[in-house]
């Protein structure tokens, strides 16, 4: 069934997560495929949809939402979700998810992850800083072990026995995170392996990274 959504942006983690959401949900959607840096961000057109110029975009009914955070919690929120993913019910349930969301989305990703994007692969464009990437990546190693090993040692997922928002993110940091050959726990490792043999993992891999092979080692950023 569809309902008139557009995903605008694919090649890269952040529009992996849009993606990965409407396949868990099963929606059909059509993707335009506008990639970072290749300058279709920056086209009047799509500048007059998000003023940012940034990817992932997604377009439900004449309403426009950008940030992957923000596009997946709205999915999640507004369409029928599967049974076995996680819906909270209680005030305190929503507040966990939402902690989960903004640890995931600042201490793993736009903080040390895209610090290493900026000053490893763009450095051509913003300088290089071994330095910073260094200290970026230990920063990851820290939050990142202090906070997700003890939940995966209680449960399946981050937020329990079901499959949640949370967890697309925090595979789409461990996916960037593979690729810049940082090394996680076994824990974390066997975690990951487990979430890409997810069907909607796989199907969304496809279209998002349509010439690449499904291993989960893609980059991650929005630009």
């Amino acid at each position: 069934m569809s309902h008139d959504i557009v995903v605008w942006g694919a090649g890269t983690g952040r529009a992996m997560r849009v993606h990965w959401m409407l396949h868990e949900v099963g929606l059909q959607y059509h993707c335009q495929p506008v990639g970072p840096r290749t300058g279709e961000t920056q086209t009047p057109d799509y500048l007059s949809l998000n003023p940012k110029g940034k990817i992932p975009v997604l377009e439900h009914q004449g309403f426009v939402l950008s940030e992957s955070v923000a596009i997946i919690r709205y999915i999640a929120k507004n369409f029928e979700l599967p049974d076995a993913f996680f819906v909270p019910i209680h005030p305190q349930e929503e507040a966990a998810l939402d902690e989960w969301c903004a640890f995931i989305a600042m201490e793993l990703d736009a903080h040390p992850l895209y610090t290493m994007r900026r000053h490893g692969d763009l450095k051509h464009i913003y300088g290089a800083a071994p330095e910073a990437v260094e200290s970026a990546q230990e920063y990851f190693l820290k939050q990142l072990n202090a906070a997700v090993p003890p939940s995966l040692e209680r449960h399946p997922y981050l937020m329990g026995e079901k499959f949640s928002e949370a967890d697309i993110l925090l595979i789409t940091c461990l996916d960037w995170a593979h690729a810049y050959d940082i090394p996680l726990s076994s824990a974390i490792v066997d975690y990951r392996a487990r979430v890409h043999l997810r069907a909607a993992y796989r199907s969304a891999s496809r279209m998002c990274y349509p010439d690449r092979p499904i291993a989960g080692t893609n980059h991650g950023g929005s630009e």
